[in-house]
């Protein structure tokens, strides 16, 4: 079970769950108010609170040696940062009336970007370039067991070989060595490093390094749920992966950030695994190399049009004289309806970003990175409810010198969230060529068709057998299907397209079926005799 994700409003909470808190807590609460008031009992409170989980993470510490220990202590460090920040925080992370649109030039459009061309040399900027995967999550929302990267997305070729390909035939076609890193969780970093084998004789440098390991926080207590620091039995559910705004922290404490500097790479690409739409731009990369050095951008974030799918996607806005992402966790009740109005808020946030390596480097040395909070509400199988501390990585942005938004097309966001994200992806709308997909020129529209598949074809493996064959979807608006459904080879599906067995029902569409305009529902089957 999943509750909202939102970032924290105040410390309320923690003050009313705690007043009940051990018996220390009384004689505080007792003290604190005869000697001051409120304010001055919930400092005391944040300070006894701030204490106790020092002292447990000590002792998780104590549970084991060596280099975990080490490890552990690292994460431990950018923990307790979280966590004092969590305790600190009063009311919401932005005040509505400051917020203003961004000024023009602070987003620039793409075809802007790429009509200054590029030069011959394009290899000096690929050679200053790496790629970074956000690789931590699984694919448990589609039915998976392990790594999401390693689910097939087209013709056999998991997310993981595609990104492969994609950089290889970069490599090879400009001679050049731009590296991959993969960003893993504790929960991806095995499985992912028994596939890595399978590239060695391919022309791509991988490396990884690991996200950070956080205890999850028992919410009536606010300590960590775990007893020590091992993954098995009853603490298996006791850490998390702390959200991709870990990857600055991590990249840095893991080495790997100070080895590329000395290689001479400048800029990371950094993008979700499951958009098959982040390939490297050599416009935008052209763009960021290519600056004077007084002006030098520090952060692109790549923003595109917003669709009535997309109202809930973060977006960006002036605030404070700096650009800033605000995502709609972060919205007051009052005003979420303005925050979704397509004609207000007209972009949002892809996740693709260009981030300087020597930028990082300094944020993370003077501690001055800031992302806001991200409190996670979760119950566990045993029904303990937890909170997870949580950073985004685009809530970076107001931390770099002179960052910029660049609306890109559409196509650079083709996220594969769910099977009807998978329909859309497989078929014919699209061509694969050199780990890159491209949508279809025989398509008259440049948008993709709405889909939505029921919860018969949720898991991937069920899904899979639903489908002779992926139907032709060239000329489809809008695909609904819902219940005990198949669908044979050559299957032809235009304009809108709504099929639906109810239950006990079966509707097998016959092979080279064309549907257009049409509604199917009831019961149908064909059968051979």
């Amino acid at each position: 079970m999943h509750q909202s994700i939102k970032p924290w409003q105040g410390s309320s909470f923690c003050i009313c769950q705690l007043v009940t808190f051990r018996p220390v807590m009384s004689s505080i609460y007792v003290k604190g108010v005869a000697n001051g008031g409120m304010a001055e009992f919930q400092e005391m409170m944040r300070q006894q609170l701030e204490s106790s989980m020092h002292t447990e993470l000590e002792k998780l510490l104590d549970t084991t040696t060596g280099a975990e220990r080490e490890v552990s202590k690292k994460d431990f460090e950018g923990f307790k940062n979280l966590y004092h920040r969590f305790l600190q925080v009063k009311g919401p992370s932005v005040e509505w009336i400051k917020i203003k649109r961004p000024p023009e030039d602070s987003i620039q459009p793409y075809d802007k970007i790429s009509a200054r061309g590029l030069p011959d040399s394009m290899a000096n900027s690929l050679n200053k370039l790496v790629v970074v995967k956000l690789n931590g999550g699984l694919g448990t929302s589609m039915g998976c067991k392990g790594p999401k990267s390693l689910i097939s997305v087209r013709n056999e070729n998991t997310f993981l070989d595609l990104t492969v390909q994609q950089i290889e035939h970069l490599n090879k076609t400009y001679n050049t060595d731009v590296p991959l890193v993969l960003m893993n969780s504790f929960n991806t970093d095995e499985d992912t490093k028994k596939i890595l084998q399978k590239y060695t004789h391919h022309r791509v440098k991988i490396h990884t390094f690991n996200q950070s390991r956080y205890p999850r926080i028992n919410k009536e207590s606010l300590l960590p749920v775990a007893t020590n620091l091992s993954m098995t039995g009853q603490n298996t559910e006791g850490w998390y992966p702390p959200g991709h705004g870990d990857i600055y922290a991590s990249f840095y404490n893991s080495g790997l950030l100070d080895q590329l500097i000395a290689q001479g790479k400048e800029y990371i690409f950094v993008s979700n695994i499951d958009n098959l739409g982040a390939t490297v731009d050599l416009h935008i990369l052209h763009h960021l190399v290519s600056q004077p050095n007084g002006k030098r951008c520090e952060f692109i974030m790549e923003v595109t049009d917003k669709t009535r799918a997309d109202v809930k996607g973060g977006t960006l806005i002036q605030y404070e004289g700096k650009l800033r992402l605000l995502e709609i966790a972060q919205v007051p009740k009052a005003h979420v309806d303005e925050f979704k109005s397509v004609s207000k808020f007209k972009i949002f946030n892809t996740n693709n970003l260009w981030i300087s390596l020597a930028a990082i480097k300094r944020l993370q040395e003077q501690k001055a990175m800031d992302m806001e909070i991200i409190v996670n509400s979760k119950t566990l199988d045993g029904g303990q409810n937890v909170i997870q501390l949580e950073t985004a990585v685009g809530a970076a942005i107001k931390s770099f010198d002179n960052a910029l938004g660049i609306n890109v097309p559409r196509s650079r966001f083709l996220p594969v969230k769910t099977t009807s994200d998978l329909l859309l992806v497989m078929s014919n709308l699209y061509s694969l060529e050199a780990g890159s997909l491209t949508m279809s020129p025989k398509r008259e529209f440049p948008t993709t068709p709405h889909v939505k598949l029921g919860s018969s074809f949720t898991k991937v493996q069920e899904y899979l057998t639903r489908f002779e064959s992926i139907p032709d979807m060239l000329e489809l608006d809008h695909l609904t299907v819902s219940g005990d459904v198949t669908f044979g080879k050559n299957v032809s599906l235009k304009g809108t397209v709504i099929i639906i067995a109810n239950h006990g029902d079966r509707i097998d569409i016959p092979a080279g079926s064309m549907l257009e305009n049409k509604i199917v529902s009831g019961n149908l089957r064909i059968l051979d005799h």
